[in-house]
């Protein structure tokens, strides 16, 4: 299988996993949804668990997987202030969880570069 495929492929596993996820467990990701944001935290979470699983059937289309792919990537920076709003919740943490909180604010540029190349990557 190409690197491009491949990278493809970890993207669409990272999206349906993300997805899942939020079926499972959505009391953890309710918590970081931000006051700010209209209507329930909730439905926030299952809505966004909606878009990761239809944005990973997009990118696991060769046919869809440039347009999925570069929306995966806006996706992945609109939902960075969930990422901050966890890390100044878990301020007050233990040492692990404030570092696991703190540590996903840098990791989510890499994950937009990574599917927005998986977007140019992609056959046109």
């Amino acid at each position: 299988m190409p690197a491009t495929e491949r990278s493809a492929q970890l993207l669409v596993a990272l999206l349906a996993g993300a997805a899942a996820a939020h079926a499972v467990a959505p009391k953890l990701f309710d918590a970081t949804v931000p006051e700010a944001l209209p209507g329930t935290a909730r439905a926030w979470t299952r809505g966004s668990g909606v878009v990761e699983l239809l944005l990973a059937a997009g990118v696991a289309v060769p046919q869809t997987r440039r347009v999925s792919a570069l929306a995966t990537a806006a996706f992945f920076a609109a939902v960075f202030p969930a990422n901050v709003k966890m890390a100044y919740d878990w301020r007050h943490r233990k040492a692990p969880l404030k570092a696991l909180a703190y540590a996903r604010l840098p990791l989510q540029a890499p994950l937009v570069l990574w599917a927005a190349k998986v977007g140019r990557d992609a056959a046109r």
